[in-house]
């Protein structure tokens, strides 16, 4: 091999080597949100609203909304859209699970009907935003499906904190949901290490 070949091949390999990572870099936002005056920072959904050029098919894999000592189990669950969703009943009466609007749409108000325990119901949400769950047989009960347009977004925990894992680099708008309080956007710059971010969300 000539000394052009030793020297020339080499340093392309690494060029292009070094150009796919970058293509490849992704990186981890995480942050915090506030919720002053509210009865807690848990269960807000945090979510990227959009990779430009980018659609996401829905995951094969069926989401669970349980029932459960006569509560929704998660109370909080978020989905990226066109996923469908299991309702189960792990209670030992039946339940009728529907809901009243889809984003404040009523004419996606659909019940579910009603099942005992141990039956499972599927139902795949193909419209963005909250989905208030409710139970006509038990009005104490309220849930809420978030359905996000990509799969990046996270759950605060019981300190308001959320992590949304190997989200492509680039700039994106975050957006909150949160029960009780006013959708919240901010900015944010994603590159190969951790964006952090902080939020406050109102009522």
């Amino acid at each position: 091999m000539t000394l052009f070949k030793r020297i020339f091949l080499p340093a392309v390999a690494i060029v292009t080597l070094g150009s796919l990572t970058s293509v490849s870099w992704a990186g981890d936002v995480k942050g915090k949100v506030l919720a002053p005056g509210m009865r807690s920072p848990e269960n807000i959904a945090v979510y990227v609203d959009a990779i430009p050029g980018k659609t996401f098919p829905p995951p094969t894999q069926h989401a669970v909304m349980d029932q459960h000592n006569l509560a929704f189990a998660p109370h909080v669950l978020v989905v990226l859209k066109g996923t469908t969703v299991d309702f189960t009943n792990e209670d030992a009466v039946g339940h009728n699970v529907y809901w009243p609007a889809i984003n404040r749409n009523r004419k996606l108000a659909h019940n579910m009907g009603t099942w005992p325990q141990g039956v499972s119901k599927p139902f795949t949400f193909n419209e963005l935003g909250d989905v208030p769950l409710l139970c006509n047989v038990h009005p104490e009960m309220s849930g809420y499906i978030i359905v996000v347009p990509t799969p990046y977004f996270a759950l605060t925990d019981k300190a308001g904190e959320f992590t949304i894992k190997n989200v492509p680099s680039g700039k994106y708008t975050l957006t909150t949901w949160a029960e009780g309080a006013k959708p919240v956007t901010q900015a944010v710059n994603v590159g190969a290490s951790v964006a952090s971010v902080n939020l406050t969300v109102k009522r």
